[in-house]
């Protein structure tokens, strides 16, 4: 139960002097607590400060109404819309669009309340990239990011970012300097301050916590560590920070289930790192040396990630044997020769067909693959509006082909070079050698 406010307490919008009334409590912060409310029937977040935070931070109210003012980046943050008083108070709060029930937050993950699908778990690796972009763009930094206001839909992968009232212009200096955990090891020695630098440290540690379910820098040296004080903090995250998989230096090395019970020294990352293809362990292996201590050239971009979970997403292949989600490694298969085994019951892995667009772009044909603007030639990745995707012939249930979902013809060059118009909601036969004219690009088939 909340201290600050009760239920069916009454507080007041301070531009359009609406009513809100409270209806139950949410949880509670450093900062103040979040209760839900109702304005003219319509449900909200309220998130009322304690009044001795105000006194920490006295910027708060103006980069709240700045805020308010410019709207959110997009609608995957639950941005302020107002701020809201109440006679008598010495403090104040914001109202907010409400988290639905669907989006879990980051300690269901960790601690396997849920357990989203790689193709999920790509999906909100991209969707928190993407809204870091569209905050970025404008000139603002979030400044706090940590586990607790990233939430996601276990199911599509879906984001919702709250506990925006720690966004601010990029490195104007204040009150907020982040969760010591997701820190750039610059704020944690005190050499820097919040920017969009040090959000990309922040954004790749928290990608890296998402896909792999432990914290980067906290492996075999933890182990040595008795009480986890702001000096450990400093050792380990700030003044010698060192990758679990740092190719160079195994002195941190993410240590087995076999010898840390609570996988908090890298355990959970053994079970899960080489699964995930060469070419993102390569970008969190560039996060976590080189951007440790080169945050201009060292660190990912957020388009970078943007694309490697596009391409990440375009790699998945079903096991034959027991139907778990693996990669596909072309890195891995050039050098061995082999689509390698499933990480879940050890069978060799068989490649479903794949479809190659240019020189780059390689899709694995699933039964649920579908094709976006974005792999055809469009310059900004999005996963809506699918102009393409594998479906099974209604009749022949062991055919599967390429269904046109689009509204403009493609035309297809069988291996027997016949030629095909492929109208929109007509498909094209999975046969190996056949080409696909999509308009402005060309794919081909591979079995």
């Amino acid at each position: 139960m909340g201290e600050l406010l009760r239920n069916g307490q009454v507080i007041t919008t301070t531009v359009s002097g609406l009513p809100c009334e409270i209806t139950s409590f949410i949880g509670g912060g450093g900062q103040g607590e979040v209760y839900s409310g109702k304005i003219r029937n319509q449900s909200v977040a309220v998130k009322w400060y304690f009044p001795s935070y105000l006194n920490d931070d006295p910027n708060i109210r103006e980069r709240l109404s700045v805020s308010i003012q410019n709207g959110a980046p997009s609608d995957r943050f639950l941005w302020p819309m107002e701020l809201v008083d109440m006679t008598g108070s010495d403090s104040f709060g914001y109202i907010m669009p409400l988290r639905e029930a669907r989006f879990k937050g980051m300690s269901d993950l960790i601690r396997g309340r849920v357990n989203p699908s790689f193709r999920a778990r790509a999906t909100t690796c991209w969707e928190v990239a993407s809204s870091f972009m569209s905050l970025h763009s404008r000139g603002l930094c979030y400044r706090d990011i940590s586990m607790g206001n990233i939430f996601f839909d276990p199911l599509s992968g879906e984001v919702r970012i709250c506990d925006n009232d720690n966004v601010d212009v990029n490195k104007r200096p204040g009150f907020i300097g982040g969760t010591p955990e997701f820190m750039a090891p610059e704020i944690v020695s005190g050499r820097a301050t919040p920017s969009t630098q040090t959000d990309l440290f922040s954004l790749a540690l928290l990608l890296f916590y998402i896909l792999c379910m432990n914290h980067p820098l906290k492996g075999r040296r933890i182990l040595h560590i008795r009480v986890w004080d702001p000096p450990a903090h400093r050792k380990i995250l700030g003044d010698a920070p060192l990758f679990i998989f740092d190719p160079d230096d195994s002195s941190n090395e993410a240590v087995p289930k076999s010898e840390d019970d609570l996988c908090e020294a890298g355990g959970n990352a053994l079970a899960y790192w080489l699964i995930y293809p060469v070419f993102l362990r390569d970008l969190f292996v560039r996060s976590f040396t080189v951007g440790l201590t080169d945050p201009e050239h060292g660190r990912v971009r957020e388009t970078e990630w943007q694309a490697a979970m596009g391409r990440l997403i375009d790699s998945i292949l079903y096991c034959g044997s027991c139907g778990k989600q693996n990669f596909y490694d072309r890195d891995a298969l050039q050098a061995t020769r082999s689509a390698g085994s499933c990480w879940s019951c050890s069978q060799a892995l068989v490649l479903p067909p794949r479809l190659r667009i240019g020189q780059d772009t390689i899709i694995m044909l699933n039964h649920d693959s579908k094709i976006y603007p974005h792999h055809l030639g469009a310059k900004q990745m999005n996963f809506n509006g699918a102009l393409g995707e594998v479906v099974r012939h209604p009749s022949n249930r062991t055919l599967w082909g390429l269904k046109n979902t689009g509204t403009a013809k493609w035309v297809a060059t069988t291996g027997s070079n016949e030629i095909k118009d492929i109208e929109p909601g007509k498909s094209i036969t999975l046969a190996a050698g056949t080409k696909v004219h999509f308009g402005k690009a060309e794919g081909q088939i591979h079995a």
